[in-house]
């Protein structure tokens, strides 16, 4: 009886294991294609479209659950609001922070949602996901080494040339060449095509060394956000005046430092009261402690990038910091600048702001703007208005009561991308500009390089058609409709500031009709058209860094 009973047993098992196989046999399978057809698509999709994808998904992602999550309060008609909570999602997945609806609509979980949008949608979240693409194609080219007489494959020599374009940040990042022997690390050896000792050694140093980058960027991200965050929660749970602002408008604690440090460490600019930093302008130890979160995640990123490398690069992974600190261009990561080139780029940041801090107190320091402040708390008010500037958008006074002279000054900061640098550049010689130009024929098609146009133009052509579109505002409304409000509009959305010059019912000329005043940027007075248009800037602001050397076909002599 017992012979029987495990022979049953055993037959059991048997038949389990048989229909395991069969079951798993074609999962495995299908697992095996969708993950094959995964990276084929990783590795053979141009990078621009990839984002596009990335920040339209997130876009609609984000609409979606603002729609689905009730507000505090309800504003306007269904149609417009559908329109006016996609603008918002889009704004906040570009970070863009152009506003038509009040940010005190919105209810907490709605705020969360926001909060989640502004950061994955930052600039250094997306950096890390690009990293991500660096190790897949270091490490499907590392698998064909490994079963091939292959060199050892760099990042440089992986990356497609229009990745590489977007890496570089309008002027070379070193004067040293990648390939010069002097500019790597002495534990890198050159190997020959059969030493598989010498390749085990130098092949994985730029994997690891990428790997390694990414986890460095992770850590400076929670490290930079968290200690805000701390921060920010402890000065508005301990000072009466911050306190009673957040009490008055219903919003807790915890959650505005959370939302508010995360908007201005992404460069967004959003925060959840309808007169944004406004009602925080006496506020100076507020003010003092979101400058180095808007400096630290966006103009001087990099130059503190190196540094937590170098610092983290004491303790561990000292073979991959010194990978990475001497093989800038090499890891391919935009980010990751040359040493030379972080020293200017952090003189010009700080040259930037002191020209615009000169310039805003010598005009508007007894300005209305500034009403009511004492000189120190004027002092650190106009340092955060000029630190925003590029390309936070977070705002201490109204913009439309400066002087016209620094509205031109903040569009220019907000037109010039953020790793604009003041660099001594060595002139190369005729080999190099015709291995440059070699290299610029084999990126692009003749046809494609010369219908792509520069920067400046698309925008002149934005400007036109938002006119076009509000051509009867602007001849019913010429105080608020002006072509210097919507260049700054089109301009901070392009450079995703979030700056506004607001509207006013007290501007208008003719007081027909029903007007109130409200908190929302001035594209919340736009028409349906504007407000797309718009859209679109914000989409081609978040993604220039693919078009930087566009119009290059037009020769002005």
């Amino acid at each position: 009886m017992m012979m029987m009973t495990i022979g049953n047993t055993e037959l059991v098992q048997r038949s389990r294991f048989r229909f395991c196989q069969y079951v798993s046999f074609p999962a495995k399978t299908c697992f095996f294609l969708v993950t094959c057809l995964y990276r084929h698509i990783l590795l053979r999709v141009h990078p621009l479209w990839i984002q596009i994808c990335y920040f339209m998904s997130l876009s609609f992602l984000g609409f979606g659950l603002l729609k689905l999550i009730k507000p505090r309060t309800t504003t306007h008609d269904s149609s417009s609001n559908n329109l006016d909570l996609f603008f918002t999602s889009v704004s906040a997945s570009t970070v863009s922070s152009m506003s038509t609806v009040e940010m005190e609509v919105f209810s907490q979980p709605q705020l969360i949602v926001m909060t989640i949008l502004m950061l994955i949608g930052g600039e250094v979240f997306t950096s890390m996901v690009g990293l991500f693409f660096i190790r897949l194609k270091l490490k499907t080219h590392q698998d064909k080494v490994a079963t091939s007489s292959t060199s050892i494959p760099t990042v440089t020599s992986i990356l497609d040339p229009v990745e590489l374009e977007t890496i570089e940040v309008g002027v070379e990042t070193d004067h040293i060449k990648p390939d010069s022997d002097h500019n790597r690390p002495q534990s890198v050896k050159e190997p020959s095509s059969n030493d598989e000792s010498s390749y085990d050694n130098g092949g994985y140093l730029g994997y690891n060394s990428v790997k390694y980058l990414g986890f460095v960027v992770l850590g400076y991200q929670i490290v930079v956000q968290v200690i805000g965050t701390v921060m920010v929660y402890i000065y508005v749970s301990t000072v009466s005046s911050a306190k009673q602002v957040l009490r008055k408008k219903g919003l807790k604690f915890f959650t505005f430092s959370v939302f508010t440090v995360v908007s201005t460490f992404a460069s967004c600019g959003f925060v959840p009261t309808n007169e944004n930093m406004i009602v925080f302008a006496k506020n100076s130890g507020l003010l003092i402690m979101l400058i180095p979160q808007v400096l630290l995640g966006n103009t001087l990123y990099p130059c503190f990038l190196r540094f937590s490398i170098w610092v983290v690069g004491k303790f561990v992974k000292k073979e991959e910091s010194l990978y990475l600190l001497r093989n800038p261009q090499e890891v391919g990561y935009k980010h990751l600048l040359a040493k030379e080139y972080s020293r200017f780029l952090l003189v010009t940041v700080v040259g930037f702001i002191v020209v615009q801090f000169i310039v805003f107190c010598s005009l508007d320091w007894n300005s209305v703007a500034l009403e009511g402040l004492r000189w120190h708390e004027k002092v650190w008010g106009i340092m955060f208005q000029c630190v925003n500037s590029r390309h936070t958008g977070e705002s201490i006074v109204d913009l439309s009561v400066l002087s016209p002279a620094i509205l031109v000054l903040f569009v220019v900061m907000m037109y010039l991308p953020p790793y604009t640098s003041f660099l001594p550049v060595k002139k190369e010689g005729k080999n190099g500009e015709g291995n440059s130009d070699q290299r610029r024929r084999k990126r692009r098609g003749i046809l494609v390089e010369n219908i792509v146009m520069s920067q400046l133009s698309y925008l002149v052509i934005f400007i036109i058609m938002i006119c076009i579109t509000e051509r009867k505002q602007l001849k019913q409304d010429p105080l608020n409709f002006n072509v210097l409000n919507i260049v700054i509009e089109v301009i901070s959305a392009y450079g995703n500031v979030g700056f506004s010059m607001g509207y006013s019912c007290e501007r208008r000329i003719k007081m027909e009709g029903y007007c109130v005043d409200n908190s929302t940027g001035f594209v919340g007075w736009w028409s349906p058209q504007g407000k797309i248009i718009l859209i679109i800037v914000m989409l081609f602001g978040r993604l220039k860094k693919f078009n930087m050397d566009g119009g290059q076909a037009w020769i002005l002599l």
